[in-house]
């Protein structure tokens, strides 16, 4: 069965926040869960939102599939590099911050 699929590396969200937005549109249409990343409140679902256009658009233009067919297999979010950042505390110490990124992959498949 052929399938399409997009992905963004070493975006600047941790996946642990990036998974909450996937679990949403998991096994949906791809209209569907564009109009739902749209309303969703989070800062994950504007990146999603053009993974899922740019796997639609791969397997339209890519792979010759029907956009009206098409629904959401995959998703994940996998841990990329971790940025680590120290921010000064009281008394000369310091406090280390992960800037943790991800990367995250949509594969759409075309409904039988």
């Amino acid at each position: 069965m052929m399938e399409a699929r997009a992905i963004a590396k070493y975006v600047r969200i941790s996946p642990r926040k990036v998974r909450i937005v996937l679990d949403l549109i998991r096994g949906k249409n791809t209209k569907e869960a564009l109009s739902i990343l749209k309303f969703t409140p989070k800062a994950a679902s504007e990146v999603v939102l053009k993974i899922v256009k740019s796997a639609v658009a791969n397997a339209e233009n890519n792979h010759e599939m029907n956009a009206d067919n098409l629904y959401i297999a995959e998703t994940f979010a996998d841990q990329g590099p971790t940025l680590k950042r120290f921010q000064p505390h009281a008394q000369g110490r310091a406090f280390r911050i992960h800037k943790r990124t991800s990367h995250i992959t949509v594969v759409v498949k075309e409904r039988a």
